[in-house]
Protein backbone atom coordinates (compact mmCIF):
# COMPACT_ATOMS: atom_id res chain seq x y z
CA UNK A 1 0.00 0.00 0.00
CA UNK A 2 1.03 3.58 -0.57
CA UNK A 3 2.54 5.43 2.17
CA UNK A 4 0.74 9.24 2.57
CA UNK A 5 2.60 10.97 0.00
CA UNK A 6 4.56 9.15 -1.84
CA UNK A 7 4.60 7.78 -5.79
CA UNK A 8 2.75 4.08 -5.87
CA UNK A 9 4.36 1.43 -7.76
CA UNK A 10 2.39 0.85 -10.63
CA UNK A 11 2.56 -2.68 -9.28
CA UNK A 12 1.48 -2.33 -5.59
CA UNK A 13 -2.41 -1.07 -4.38
CA UNK A 14 -3.20 2.06 -4.51
CA UNK A 15 -4.95 4.45 -2.10
CA UNK A 16 -8.17 6.45 -3.82
CA UNK A 17 -10.42 8.88 -3.08
CA UNK A 18 -14.01 9.21 -4.09
CA UNK A 19 -15.71 12.51 -4.18
CA UNK A 20 -19.08 12.36 -4.64
CA UNK A 21 -21.95 14.86 -3.25
CA UNK A 22 -24.27 12.11 -1.79
CA UNK A 23 -23.62 8.06 -1.26
CA UNK A 24 -25.58 5.20 0.40
CA UNK A 25 -27.55 5.16 2.48
CA UNK A 26 -28.93 7.81 0.58
CA UNK A 27 -30.78 6.35 -2.44
CA UNK A 28 -33.39 8.76 -3.58
CA UNK A 29 -30.40 10.03 -5.81
CA UNK A 30 -30.54 6.88 -8.36
CA UNK A 31 -27.96 5.65 -9.95
CA UNK A 32 -24.70 7.37 -9.39
CA UNK A 33 -24.85 6.20 -5.81
CA UNK A 34 -25.14 2.48 -6.61
CA UNK A 35 -22.69 2.59 -9.45
CA UNK A 36 -20.05 4.75 -7.41
CA UNK A 37 -20.45 2.22 -4.03
CA UNK A 38 -20.42 -0.47 -6.61
CA UNK A 39 -16.68 0.44 -8.06
CA UNK A 40 -15.02 1.78 -4.42
CA UNK A 41 -16.26 -1.55 -2.91
CA UNK A 42 -15.11 -3.57 -5.63
CA UNK A 43 -12.03 -1.74 -5.90
CA UNK A 44 -11.74 -2.46 -2.32
CA UNK A 45 -11.84 -6.39 -2.59
CA UNK A 46 -8.87 -5.82 -5.58
CA UNK A 47 -7.02 -4.73 -1.78
CA UNK A 48 -6.43 -0.97 -2.44
CA UNK A 49 -7.32 1.46 0.32
CA UNK A 50 -10.32 3.02 -0.74
CA UNK A 51 -12.30 5.95 0.93
CA UNK A 52 -15.12 8.42 -0.10
CA UNK A 53 -15.58 11.70 0.85
CA UNK A 54 -19.50 12.62 0.87
CA UNK A 55 -22.12 14.66 2.46
CA UNK A 56 -24.82 13.59 4.89
CA UNK A 57 -27.96 15.18 2.80
CA UNK A 58 -30.87 12.86 1.95
CA UNK A 59 -33.00 14.88 0.06
CA UNK A 60 -34.52 17.86 2.96
CA UNK A 61 -33.77 15.55 5.45
CA UNK A 62 -29.83 14.48 7.02
CA UNK A 63 -28.71 10.86 7.28
CA UNK A 64 -28.12 9.56 10.90
CA UNK A 65 -24.86 9.04 10.03
CA UNK A 66 -21.80 9.59 12.13
CA UNK A 67 -19.91 12.62 10.85
CA UNK A 68 -16.28 13.71 10.32
CA UNK A 69 -15.13 9.95 10.72
CA UNK A 70 -14.79 7.23 8.68
CA UNK A 71 -17.86 4.65 8.24
CA UNK A 72 -16.96 1.14 7.06
CA UNK A 73 -19.07 0.11 4.63
CA UNK A 74 -18.50 -2.90 2.49
CA UNK A 75 -14.61 -1.99 2.89
CA UNK A 76 -14.95 1.02 1.89
CA UNK A 77 -14.24 4.04 4.32
CA UNK A 78 -17.06 6.52 3.95
CA UNK A 79 -16.65 9.83 5.21
CA UNK A 80 -19.38 11.84 5.78
CA UNK A 81 -19.73 15.75 6.30
CA UNK A 82 -22.50 18.43 6.71
CA UNK A 83 -24.04 20.72 4.70
CA UNK A 84 -25.09 23.72 6.76
CA UNK A 85 -26.80 25.93 4.11
CA UNK A 86 -26.21 26.26 0.36
CA UNK A 87 -28.10 22.43 -0.27
CA UNK A 88 -28.60 22.81 -3.88
CA UNK A 89 -24.45 22.77 -4.09
CA UNK A 90 -24.01 20.55 -1.37
CA UNK A 91 -21.59 23.19 0.19
CA UNK A 92 -19.94 21.53 3.03
CA UNK A 93 -17.00 23.73 4.33
CA UNK A 94 -16.03 20.82 6.77
CA UNK A 95 -15.51 18.32 3.64
CA UNK A 96 -13.70 21.38 1.73
CA UNK A 97 -11.15 21.60 5.33
CA UNK A 98 -10.98 17.58 5.03
CA UNK A 99 -9.91 17.23 1.55
CA UNK A 100 -7.05 19.76 1.91
CA UNK A 101 -5.66 18.40 4.81
CA UNK A 102 -5.61 14.94 3.71
CA UNK A 103 -5.83 15.07 -0.39
CA UNK A 104 -1.96 14.15 -0.72
CA UNK A 105 -2.24 10.88 1.04
CA UNK A 106 -4.23 9.57 -1.99
CA UNK A 107 -2.62 8.20 -4.90
CA UNK A 108 -5.60 9.26 -7.35
CA UNK A 109 -8.73 11.59 -6.45
CA UNK A 110 -11.85 10.69 -8.24
CA UNK A 111 -14.49 13.02 -8.54
CA UNK A 112 -18.22 12.15 -9.65
CA UNK A 113 -20.14 15.14 -10.52
CA UNK A 114 -20.05 18.15 -11.82
CA UNK A 115 -21.86 21.95 -11.13
CA UNK A 116 -21.43 21.26 -6.85
CA UNK A 117 -19.72 22.65 -4.45
CA UNK A 118 -17.57 18.79 -3.27
CA UNK A 119 -16.16 18.74 -6.98
CA UNK A 120 -14.31 21.97 -7.10
CA UNK A 121 -13.22 22.00 -3.62
CA UNK A 122 -11.41 18.31 -4.09
CA UNK A 123 -10.36 19.32 -7.40
CA UNK A 124 -8.83 22.89 -6.26
CA UNK A 125 -7.05 20.74 -3.44
CA UNK A 126 -5.73 18.13 -5.60
CA UNK A 127 -4.16 20.46 -8.22
CA UNK A 128 -2.62 22.64 -4.78
CA UNK A 129 -1.22 18.96 -3.67
CA UNK A 130 -0.10 17.97 -7.08
CA UNK A 131 -2.45 14.84 -6.72
CA UNK A 132 -3.55 13.60 -10.49
CA UNK A 133 -8.05 13.51 -10.15
CA UNK A 134 -9.91 11.70 -12.70
CA UNK A 135 -13.34 13.57 -13.44
CA UNK A 136 -16.81 11.42 -13.94
CA UNK A 137 -19.29 14.15 -15.42
CA UNK A 138 -22.10 11.25 -14.93
CA UNK A 139 -23.65 12.61 -17.62
CA UNK A 140 -24.37 16.00 -16.59
CA UNK A 141 -21.89 17.54 -19.33
CA UNK A 142 -24.16 16.81 -22.38
CA UNK A 143 -25.35 19.64 -24.37
CA UNK A 144 -29.22 18.63 -24.11
CA UNK A 145 -29.01 18.27 -20.20
CA UNK A 146 -27.45 22.09 -19.84
CA UNK A 147 -29.77 23.58 -22.50
CA UNK A 148 -33.16 22.36 -20.97
CA UNK A 149 -32.01 23.40 -17.36
CA UNK A 150 -30.94 26.87 -16.15
CA UNK A 151 -28.64 27.04 -19.62
CA UNK A 152 -26.83 30.49 -18.79
CA UNK A 153 -26.03 29.02 -14.98
CA UNK A 154 -24.21 26.45 -16.30
CA UNK A 155 -22.90 27.69 -19.07
CA UNK A 156 -20.95 30.49 -16.64
CA UNK A 157 -20.39 27.65 -14.08
CA UNK A 158 -18.46 25.66 -16.90
CA UNK A 159 -16.21 28.96 -18.00
CA UNK A 160 -15.38 30.04 -14.46
CA UNK A 161 -15.32 26.66 -13.02
CA UNK A 162 -15.70 23.45 -14.93
CA UNK A 163 -13.62 24.22 -17.92
CA UNK A 164 -10.26 24.33 -15.25
CA UNK A 165 -11.30 21.53 -13.62
CA UNK A 166 -11.20 19.45 -16.75
CA UNK A 167 -8.33 20.76 -18.38
CA UNK A 168 -6.00 19.88 -15.41
CA UNK A 169 -7.39 16.30 -14.76
CA UNK A 170 -5.36 13.46 -15.52
CA UNK A 171 -8.45 11.80 -17.41
CA UNK A 172 -12.42 11.69 -17.82
CA UNK A 173 -14.27 8.76 -16.78
CA UNK A 174 -17.27 7.95 -19.17
CA UNK A 175 -19.00 5.08 -19.20
CA UNK A 176 -20.49 5.54 -22.99
CA UNK A 177 -19.17 6.29 -25.99
CA UNK A 178 -22.38 8.68 -26.18
CA UNK A 179 -20.61 10.85 -23.03
CA UNK A 180 -17.29 11.03 -24.67
CA UNK A 181 -18.28 12.27 -28.07
CA UNK A 182 -20.31 15.08 -25.94
CA UNK A 183 -17.33 15.71 -23.97
CA UNK A 184 -15.27 16.19 -27.30
CA UNK A 185 -17.66 18.73 -28.93
CA UNK A 186 -17.68 20.62 -25.27
CA UNK A 187 -13.91 20.38 -24.71
CA UNK A 188 -12.18 20.46 -27.88
CA UNK A 189 -9.67 22.26 -27.08
CA UNK A 190 -9.19 21.49 -23.93
CA UNK A 191 -9.71 17.83 -23.16
CA UNK A 192 -7.50 15.16 -21.22
CA UNK A 193 -7.55 11.54 -21.82
CA UNK A 194 -10.95 9.45 -21.86
CA UNK A 195 -11.25 6.54 -19.92
CA UNK A 196 -14.52 4.14 -20.92
CA UNK A 197 -15.34 2.18 -18.48
CA UNK A 198 -19.14 0.96 -17.75
CA UNK A 199 -20.99 0.70 -14.35
CA UNK A 200 -21.41 -3.03 -13.39
CA UNK A 201 -24.48 -4.90 -12.00
CA UNK A 202 -24.91 -6.57 -9.02
CA UNK A 203 -27.97 -8.89 -9.19
CA UNK A 204 -28.53 -11.04 -6.53
CA UNK A 205 -28.59 -14.51 -6.33
CA UNK A 206 -31.81 -15.09 -4.72
CA UNK A 207 -34.53 -12.75 -4.10
CA UNK A 208 -38.44 -12.39 -2.93
CA UNK A 209 -41.19 -13.63 -5.73
CA UNK A 210 -43.47 -11.24 -6.90
CA UNK A 211 -45.95 -12.39 -5.10
CA UNK A 212 -44.12 -11.67 -1.60
CA UNK A 213 -43.68 -7.81 -2.44
CA UNK A 214 -45.72 -4.65 -1.73
CA UNK A 215 -46.75 -5.12 -5.39
CA UNK A 216 -48.26 -8.39 -5.88
CA UNK A 217 -51.66 -6.91 -6.80
CA UNK A 218 -50.49 -5.45 -10.14
CA UNK A 219 -51.94 -6.62 -12.85
CA UNK A 220 -50.01 -8.94 -15.25
CA UNK A 221 -48.41 -8.68 -17.52
CA UNK A 222 -47.86 -5.46 -17.28
CA UNK A 223 -44.40 -3.31 -18.95
CA UNK A 224 -42.23 -1.85 -16.59
CA UNK A 225 -40.38 1.97 -16.34
CA UNK A 226 -38.12 2.37 -12.93
CA UNK A 227 -35.56 4.87 -12.39
CA UNK A 228 -36.01 8.72 -10.94
CA UNK A 229 -38.95 9.88 -12.09
CA UNK A 230 -37.45 12.86 -13.94
CA UNK A 231 -38.45 15.27 -17.15
CA UNK A 232 -35.04 14.04 -18.60
CA UNK A 233 -36.53 10.11 -18.59
CA UNK A 234 -39.03 10.52 -21.83
CA UNK A 235 -42.10 9.85 -19.64
CA UNK A 236 -44.14 12.17 -21.49
CA UNK A 237 -43.38 10.60 -24.57
CA UNK A 238 -43.50 6.62 -23.29
CA UNK A 239 -47.21 8.03 -22.23
CA UNK A 240 -48.14 9.56 -25.45
CA UNK A 241 -47.19 6.03 -27.30
CA UNK A 242 -48.92 4.38 -24.90
CA UNK A 243 -52.33 5.17 -26.11
CA UNK A 244 -51.37 3.60 -29.38
CA UNK A 245 -50.45 -0.03 -26.94
CA UNK A 246 -53.81 -1.41 -26.40
CA UNK A 247 -54.55 -2.86 -22.98
CA UNK A 248 -51.28 -3.90 -21.76
CA UNK A 249 -50.91 -1.99 -18.50
CA UNK A 250 -47.62 0.47 -17.18
CA UNK A 251 -46.20 0.52 -14.03
CA UNK A 252 -44.17 2.84 -13.05
CA UNK A 253 -42.08 2.92 -10.14
CA UNK A 254 -39.59 5.38 -9.11
CA UNK A 255 -38.67 8.53 -6.42
CA UNK A 256 -39.91 12.05 -7.70
CA UNK A 257 -37.81 14.32 -6.26
CA UNK A 258 -38.54 16.88 -9.27
CA UNK A 259 -42.27 16.37 -8.23
CA UNK A 260 -42.59 15.39 -11.15
CA UNK A 261 -45.24 12.81 -10.71
CA UNK A 262 -48.39 14.98 -10.66
CA UNK A 263 -47.55 16.20 -13.93
CA UNK A 264 -47.58 12.81 -15.19
CA UNK A 265 -51.07 11.79 -13.90
CA UNK A 266 -52.54 15.10 -14.99
CA UNK A 267 -50.99 14.04 -18.91
CA UNK A 268 -52.27 10.09 -17.88
CA UNK A 269 -55.84 11.42 -17.70
CA UNK A 270 -55.65 13.78 -20.36
CA UNK A 271 -54.65 10.72 -22.70
CA UNK A 272 -57.19 8.30 -21.11
CA UNK A 273 -54.79 6.39 -19.72
CA UNK A 274 -55.41 6.48 -15.66
CA UNK A 275 -56.85 2.62 -15.85
CA UNK A 276 -53.93 1.49 -17.47
CA UNK A 277 -50.84 3.46 -15.91
CA UNK A 278 -50.12 2.60 -12.27
CA UNK A 279 -47.55 4.72 -10.29
CA UNK A 280 -46.31 2.83 -7.60
CA UNK A 281 -43.27 5.35 -6.30
CA UNK A 282 -40.08 4.51 -4.52
CA UNK A 283 -39.21 0.83 -5.05
CA UNK A 284 -36.47 -1.08 -2.66
CA UNK A 285 -33.48 -2.29 -3.46
CA UNK A 286 -34.56 -5.84 -2.16
CA UNK A 287 -38.34 -5.70 -4.50
CA UNK A 288 -37.02 -4.13 -7.29
CA UNK A 289 -35.90 -7.50 -8.82
CA UNK A 290 -39.68 -9.49 -9.06
CA UNK A 291 -40.68 -6.26 -10.60
CA UNK A 292 -38.08 -6.56 -13.58
CA UNK A 293 -38.63 -10.74 -13.47
CA UNK A 294 -42.31 -10.48 -13.72
CA UNK A 295 -42.30 -7.68 -16.28
CA UNK A 296 -43.19 -8.57 -19.90
CA UNK A 297 -40.43 -6.16 -21.08
CA UNK A 298 -38.68 -2.80 -19.34
CA UNK A 299 -38.72 0.73 -21.38
CA UNK A 300 -36.24 3.66 -20.73
CA UNK A 301 -37.14 6.03 -23.35
CA UNK A 302 -34.54 8.69 -21.46
CA UNK A 303 -33.77 12.32 -23.45
CA UNK A 304 -30.52 11.79 -22.22
CA UNK A 305 -28.51 8.95 -19.71
CA UNK A 306 -24.97 8.41 -20.01
CA UNK A 307 -25.19 5.07 -18.97
CA UNK A 308 -28.58 3.45 -17.48
CA UNK A 309 -28.22 1.69 -14.65
CA UNK A 310 -32.00 0.17 -14.75
CA UNK A 311 -31.21 -1.27 -18.12
CA UNK A 312 -28.44 -3.37 -16.89
CA UNK A 313 -30.35 -4.33 -13.92
CA UNK A 314 -33.24 -5.76 -15.94
CA UNK A 315 -31.00 -7.27 -18.70
CA UNK A 316 -29.48 -9.05 -15.63
CA UNK A 317 -33.14 -10.50 -15.07
CA UNK A 318 -33.84 -11.82 -18.32
CA UNK A 319 -36.07 -8.70 -18.66
CA UNK A 320 -36.21 -7.84 -22.33
CA UNK A 321 -35.22 -3.93 -22.81
CA UNK A 322 -36.51 -1.33 -25.30
CA UNK A 323 -34.75 2.13 -24.94
CA UNK A 324 -33.73 5.59 -26.84
CA UNK A 325 -30.49 5.73 -28.43
CA UNK A 326 -29.91 8.54 -25.86
CA UNK A 327 -29.53 5.95 -23.39
CA UNK A 328 -25.29 5.53 -22.91
CA UNK A 329 -25.70 1.69 -22.71
CA UNK A 330 -27.69 1.19 -26.32
CA UNK A 331 -24.49 0.63 -27.63
CA UNK A 332 -24.18 -2.51 -25.67
CA UNK A 333 -28.03 -3.77 -26.16
CA UNK A 334 -27.25 -2.99 -30.16
CA UNK A 335 -23.84 -5.05 -30.16
CA UNK A 336 -25.34 -8.16 -28.11
CA UNK A 337 -29.02 -7.71 -29.93
CA UNK A 338 -30.21 -7.69 -26.56
CA UNK A 339 -33.54 -5.49 -26.84
CA UNK A 340 -34.45 -2.83 -29.07
CA UNK A 341 -33.02 0.60 -29.58
CA UNK A 342 -35.67 3.18 -31.51
CA UNK A 343 -36.42 6.61 -31.91
CA UNK A 344 -38.72 6.86 -28.74
CA UNK A 345 -40.87 9.94 -30.26
CA UNK A 346 -43.98 8.11 -29.41
CA UNK A 347 -45.07 6.65 -33.03
CA UNK A 348 -41.85 5.08 -33.21
CA UNK A 349 -41.59 3.63 -29.45
CA UNK A 350 -45.45 2.38 -29.70
CA UNK A 351 -44.36 0.39 -32.87
CA UNK A 352 -41.68 -1.19 -31.33
CA UNK A 353 -43.11 -1.49 -28.41
CA UNK A 354 -46.13 -3.83 -31.15
CA UNK A 355 -43.06 -5.69 -32.14
CA UNK A 356 -41.86 -7.07 -29.74
CA UNK A 357 -45.30 -7.95 -27.98
CA UNK A 358 -46.25 -9.61 -30.82
CA UNK A 359 -43.70 -12.16 -30.75
CA UNK A 360 -43.05 -13.96 -27.38
CA UNK A 361 -40.12 -16.26 -28.70
CA UNK A 362 -38.36 -12.90 -29.64
CA UNK A 363 -38.93 -12.21 -25.87
CA UNK A 364 -37.42 -14.64 -24.77
CA UNK A 365 -35.00 -14.34 -26.81
CA UNK A 366 -33.26 -11.11 -26.35
CA UNK A 367 -34.08 -11.47 -22.47
CA UNK A 368 -31.56 -14.46 -22.50
CA UNK A 369 -29.09 -12.71 -24.46
CA UNK A 370 -29.38 -9.32 -22.16
CA UNK A 371 -28.56 -11.66 -18.79
CA UNK A 372 -25.77 -13.53 -20.40
CA UNK A 373 -24.22 -10.24 -22.03
CA UNK A 374 -24.81 -8.17 -18.35
CA UNK A 375 -22.74 -11.51 -16.66
CA UNK A 376 -20.55 -11.60 -18.76
CA UNK A 377 -19.38 -7.85 -19.58
CA UNK A 378 -20.74 -5.76 -16.40
CA UNK A 379 -19.88 -7.79 -13.18
CA UNK A 380 -18.10 -5.35 -10.46
CA UNK A 381 -15.25 -7.33 -10.14
CA UNK A 382 -14.21 -7.46 -13.89
CA UNK A 383 -15.51 -3.11 -13.78
CA UNK A 384 -12.64 -2.50 -11.03
CA UNK A 385 -10.15 -4.24 -12.87
CA UNK A 386 -10.76 -1.82 -15.85
CA UNK A 387 -10.93 0.72 -13.29
CA UNK A 388 -7.57 -0.11 -11.84
CA UNK A 389 -6.01 0.21 -15.15
CA UNK A 390 -7.20 3.07 -16.55
CA UNK A 391 -6.01 4.89 -13.20
CA UNK A 392 -2.69 3.34 -13.84
CA UNK A 393 -2.54 4.50 -17.14
CA UNK A 394 -3.72 7.99 -16.67
CA UNK A 395 -1.02 8.34 -13.44
CA UNK A 396 2.12 6.51 -15.01
CA UNK A 397 2.72 9.98 -17.31
CA UNK A 398 3.07 11.85 -13.72
CA UNK A 399 5.46 9.48 -12.16
CA UNK A 400 9.25 9.58 -11.85
CA UNK A 401 10.88 7.19 -14.53
CA UNK A 402 12.23 5.00 -12.00
CA UNK A 403 8.64 4.12 -10.18
CA UNK A 404 7.70 3.27 -13.87
CA UNK A 405 10.70 1.08 -14.29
Amino acid sequence: MSVAGSHPTVAGHLRILHVVPTYYPAVRYGGPIRSVHGLASALARLGHDVHVYTTNMDGDTDLGVALGQPVALDGVQVHYFGVPRLRRLCWSPDLDREVRRTVSSFDVVHLHSVFLFPTRAAARAAMGAGVPYVLAPRGMLVRDMIRRRNPWIKKLWIALVERTTVARAAGLHVTAELEARELRVLFADSLPQVVQVPNGVEWPSEHLPLSATPFASLPRPYALFLSRISWKKGLDRLLRAWRDVPELPLVIAGNDDENYWPVLEDLARSLGLADRVSFIGAVSDEHKWALYQSAEFFVLPSYSENFGNVVAEAMAMACPVIVSPEVGIASLVAEEAAGIVTDCEPRSLAAAIGRLRSDPAARLELGRRGQQAVRRRLSWDGIALQMEEGYRRLIAPQLPAEVIA
